[in-house]
């Protein structure tokens, strides 16, 4: 598996704490600035009003398999919850998306750390992507 980054975060957000719980929870915006090889792949981006963003996080704790959601008292395995501390810390994130500017876009709702590299921009399509019958148990 090689993973190449396509860009970098730039964010408010400088240390883990500094991010907020969940990036939809706060109305602080990031910049996405896409390296110039893939600037191509920005066409018709600003068609969309939101899209996903995945993102490397690189300061994670890569050795946890278990963690304990805020608001609870009880620990689960790593992968039922949205900790960043997992064996391949892959954050994935929906943003608004509030300006391109050639190879930067402007989003907001983002809780990447600054310098967090970027694996890959997709357009959020709510007939496709919108669950509305979820379940948690």
């Amino acid at each position: 598996m090689n993973l190449v980054p396509i860009g970098v975060v730039h964010a408010p957000y400088r240390n883990p704490g500094d991010a907020p719980r969940q990036g939809r929870l706060s109305d602080l915006s990031s910049e996405i600035e896409i390296f110039p090889a893939y600037a191509r792949g920005l066409e018709c981006i600003e068609r969309y009003s939101h899209l996903f963003i995945l993102y490397w996080m690189d300061r994670a704790n890569r050795n946890a398999l278990s963690a304990t959601p805020p608001g609870t008292h009880t620990e689960r395995g790593v992968f039922a919850t949205r900790s960043p501390h997992r064996p391949n810390p892959v954050g994935i994130g929906v943003v608004d998306l509030l300006d391109v500017s050639g190879r930067t876009l402007l989003v907001r709702g983002l809780d990447a750390l600054d310098g967090s590299p970027v694996l890959d921009v997709k357009p959020y399509v709510p007939s496709l992507d919108a669950v509305t019958d979820e379940q948690v148990q």
